[in-house]
C-alpha cells in the first residue's frame, strides 16, 4: 500500500495534494459537526416525549456517539478474528475468500459435463415425486 501511494502521488504537485488532505479533513470534521447536531436533535425530539428523558447539549450527543460505538461497535477489531485487531490476518482472510476467482473455472466445467443434467433431474424429481428416475428431454 505504501508503495501504491508513492506511485500516485509521483507526479503530483505537494500544493495540490495538501490541499486535498486538507479539504478531506475539512469534510470529514463537517460531516462528523453535522452527525452530532443531527443525533442531538432526534434525542431533544424523540427521547423527553417517549421515556421521560432530559434533552442533551451537542458534546453529550457526540459522547452518546462514542460511546455506542465502542459498546456496540467495538473498536475497529474484526469480529470474525478470535482476541486480536491484526488487520493483516483478516486482509488475508477476506482477500482468499471474496476474490479467488480461479475456482470458477471448474465449476464452468461441472456444469457443462454434469450440473446442468443433475439440475434437471432434480427439478424433474420435484415436479414428479412420484416417479423415482430422472426424465430424460
Amino acid at each position: 500500500m505504501k508503495n501504491y501511494f508513492k506511485h500516485k502521488l509521483r507526479s503530483k504537485n505537494p500544493a495540490i495534494v495538501v490541499g486535498w488532505v486538507l479539504l478531506f479533513a475539512i469534510l470529514i470534521t463537517a460531516f462528523i459537526a453535522l452527525f452530532g447536531f443531527v443525533f442531538q436533535y432526534l434525542w431533544n425530539w424523540l427521547m423527553p416525549d417517549i421515556f421521560g428523558l432530559t434533552t442533551i447539549t451537542y458534546w453529550q450527543g457526540i459522547g452518546l456517539i462514542i460511546l455506542a460505538k465502542i459498546i456496540f461497535g467495538g473498536l475497529g477489531c474484526d469480529k470474525d478474528s478470535s482476541n486480536s485487531c491484526d488487520s493483516t490476518s483478516s486482509n488475508k482472510k477476506k482477500k482468499s475468500s471474496t476474490s479467488d476467482f480461479s475456482k470458477w473455472e471448474l465449476y464452468d466445467a461441472y456444469w457443462n459435463e454434469e450440473g446442468e443434467a443433475a439440475y434437471e433431474a432434480y427439478k424433474n424429481r420435484i415436479n414428479n415425486p412420484s416417479t423415482d428416475t430422472p426424465q430424460e428431454n
